[in-house]
């Protein structure tokens, strides 16, 4: 499987944005968009969720499921936790897995989503009373608890502590150990074997 992005180009209004990007991202391997800020580096995350359209050039993910487009098979975490603050974690997470798993809740992987961010003991608290790292961290469980191949990621890290990046780099080194990829922006290293760095700006490209 293979991220492949080539010639990318996005306005916004008048102002372009991203001018001529190119990169790919393999199977088994994390990508970190670096740059200083607006460089484009969430809206090339975005753009590749499908969230924003393309002025030109082309985004696919190569050697994916033919009948599901990018977006279904990708998991996108952005700025925002998008928790339900009435629900509990194990709700969110549940919530989340059925509407991403079209309706297929996998008791096993929310589980293991629990165990993965070290939820378990804030299974059953409203998300409404959690603190900024929590929700970060019940956000990300998304990632275990409805497996996708392409994990997209814009600043993952905020508002966790040392111990929780540490998870979140662990869980990210087994996705793409177990073959999955990885697109990310962060200012924090994961500090993974299989990470490669790409800086960005007006007229970037790499392959």
């Amino acid at each position: 499987m293979r991220l492949s992005v080539k010639h990318l180009v996005v306005d916004r209004g008048a102002r372009r944005i991203v001018d001529d990007l190119s990169f790919a991202v393999e199977a088994g391997e994390a990508l970190v968009l670096v740059g200083p800020n607006g460089a484009g580096k969430t809206t090339v995350i975005r753009t590749v969720a499908g969230l924003i359209g393309v002025a030109g050039g082309s985004i696919a993910l190569e050697g994916g499921d033919a009948e599901r487009e990018l977006p279904a098979q990708a998991h996108y975490i952005g700025h925002l936790n998008a928790l339900k603050p009435s629900l509990t974690v194990e709700e969110n997470l549940r919530f989340w897995a059925a509407y991403l798993g079209g309706g297929v809740v996998d008791g096993a992987a929310i589980d293991a989503a629990l165990l993965a961010f070290d939820l378990e003991p804030l299974a059953m608290i409203p998300a409404g009373y959690l603190s900024a790292g929590q929700k970060r961290r019940a956000c990300l469980a998304r990632l275990i608890a409805t497996p996708r191949p392409l994990w997209l990621l814009d600043e993952p890290t905020v508002s966790l502590d040392a111990a929780s990046v540490a998870l979140l780099a662990k869980q990210v080194g087994q996705h793409v150990a177990g073959g999955g990829l990885v697109l990310a922006a962060t200012h924090i290293p994961l500090g993974l074997a299989s990470e490669r760095q790409l800086e960005i700006g007006m007229r970037s490209a790499a392959a």
